[in-house]
């Protein structure tokens, strides 16, 4: 069957292997059939409560069957499903909630008191069985170009802004990846699951995957070394699609070696994975780990090392097959060979563009600008030499100064402040603020940090925090991102 809406996949794989586990989950094993009759009964039960096509349905929930089924099901009923990072604060929250229109939230007991939405659902409640219980097989409904997943990424202007991925990008990526020799998910394989389904590759490039093929997930709602490693053991885990701070954990523990005897493929992506931890896990478990790049916005996986001849330490590989990169100068032609450039793509996985409206999608001719810089070596494969003019990334999450700072701007006390990523041994960067008080002020690294955690997710919160007396500023009056790194070391 070809898929058009991606809960097809759900009822593919269910009717190929009915009786196969799809979800492991805490001693829970959902089959496909299983899955299936939950993904129907949740596309019937959104529309018993009003949604209808198009209308976004706000899923606030961790790593767990709920999440799976909430997803697919919004998906079956022609919803846009969108899927919010479970660190957001109340504030947070409220942003995406009312940017995006969502009417409909689905999230969990201990995360309810944050929500407020005209309807809301609680899992593990007499609610939530309620949607559930039409188990009538429901018709997907829409799919192709049809406006699929909305994933909110924190924008330049501070404000996160949610990206639109279509039925199409979705199901585009999922093909571009399978195409990929030794494919990244086989149906006998068991992967996983254990990068936040709220973020886009855990979502397309992990569950999708998963879905795809009919293999089997292993849920998790946290990582945990310990724990995630002794998952990977016990339910013979084949695939691991993981980002950086898992591996620098992993590679610390001294039975790594012997929890990875099951292990086909290790991926890693969202940030780059620094290469003597990538030489350690080769050490101690035999695997080298693959690195790719993608970005929300392309659904996500654009380049892989799994496509280059040799996996380099360092490098993010080719172009995965239906992706067309590009290397351009500031005036968008195309720079010389060995000159760094900016990354441009083209693809079917490629977004429609910002909500609501579209805004800077792909150009006429199907090209988009990461404003990512990269250089490709003689054997063509690529190398990222700068990223995204000030963006830092916490353990593959974007955080983009701008949103920070105007937090830290609104502490009585403060006259200026600007934020800069500096090295972190674990989530590869972390956020620091250079606070300028105002006369007469007294305020501690600790009032500023408890400032922030009350706005702001976990993630985007400094780790550290300096007072100067002024800030560089540039000859238009900006702060100068670049003398202050310079300043900085």
């Amino acid at each position: 069957m070809s898929a058009s809406n991606v809960s097809d996949l759900v009822r593919a794989a269910a009717a190929a292997t009915p009786d196969k586990a799809a979800l492991l989950y805490h001693g829970e094993t959902v089959t496909w059939a299983e899955l299936e009759t939950r993904v129907s009964a949740c596309a019937r039960g959104l529309a018993a409560l009003g949604a209808r096509p198009g209308d976004r349905v706000a899923i606030h929930l961790g790593n767990t069957p709920d999440f799976v089924v909430a997803y697919f099901g919004a998906l079956r009923a022609g919803c846009v499903a969108l899927p919010v990072n479970t660190g957001y604060t109340a504030d947070e929250l409220a942003h995406v909630i009312g940017d995006s229109g969502a009417a409909i939230v689905i999230t969990g007991v201990s995360t309810a008191s944050l929500v407020q939405a005209p309807t809301v659902v609680v899992t593990a409640s007499a609610d939530w069985r309620a949607l559930l219980s039409d188990r009538t097989p429901a018709e997907s409904v829409g799919g192709g170009e049809d406006l699929a997943v909305l994933l909110y990424t924190s924008g330049t202007s501070g404000r996160p802004k949610g990206a639109m991925l279509t039925h199409r990008a979705l199901l585009a990526n999922l093909a571009q990846s399978s195409q990929i020799d030794p494919p990244v998910v086989a149906d006998d394989d068991v992967v996983l699951l254990v990068l936040p389904l709220f973020h886009v590759f855990g979502l397309n490039a992990a569950l999708g995957a998963v879905a795809q093929h009919g293999a089997t997930g292993v849920l998790t709602e946290r990582f945990d070394p310990v724990e995630t490693l002794d998952l990977v053991r016990r339910h013979g885990v084949t695939n691991v699609v993981g980002a950086p701070p898992m591996y620098v954990a992993w590679s610390m523990l001294p039975d790594v070696g012997d929890a990875f005897t099951s292990v086909r493929l290790a991926l890693s992506g969202a940030a780059p994975l620094p290469p003597t931890v990538l030489h350690r896990v080769l050490d101690v478990t035999g695997h080298h780990v693959f690195e790719g790049y993608g970005l929300t916005e392309t659904a996500p996986v654009l380049t892989t090392t799994l496509m280059s001849e040799v996996a380099k330490p360092g490098s993010i590989g080719r172009p995965v097959p239906g992706v067309e990169i590009r290397l351009v100068d500031e005036h968008g032609r195309l720079v010389e060979e060995g000159d760094p450039g900016e990354i441009v793509v083209r693809g079917a996985n490629l977004f429609s563009g910002y909500w609501p409206d579209g805004s800077d999608g792909p150009d006429a001719d199907g090209w988009w600008s990461t404003g990512d810089v990269a250089v490709v070596d003689d054997d063509g494969d690529l190398y990222l030499v700068d990223r995204r003019r000030e963006l830092i990334l916490v353990s593959g999450f974007n955080v983009y100064p701008r949103e920070v700072e105007e937090v830290l701007e609104t502490l009585d006390g403060v006259e200026e402040a600007a934020v800069i990523g500096i090295a972190h041994p674990y989530t590869g960067e972390s956020v620091k603020a250079l606070v300028v008080l105002a006369d007469g002020a007294a305020l501690t690294a600790d009032d500023v940090i408890a400032h922030c955690a009350r706005r702001l997710a976990r993630f985007k919160c400094p780790t550290a925090v300096q007072f100067v007396d002024e800030l560089p500023h540039s000859a238009t009056g900006k702060v100068s991102k670049g003398r202050l790194r310079e300043l900085q070391g």
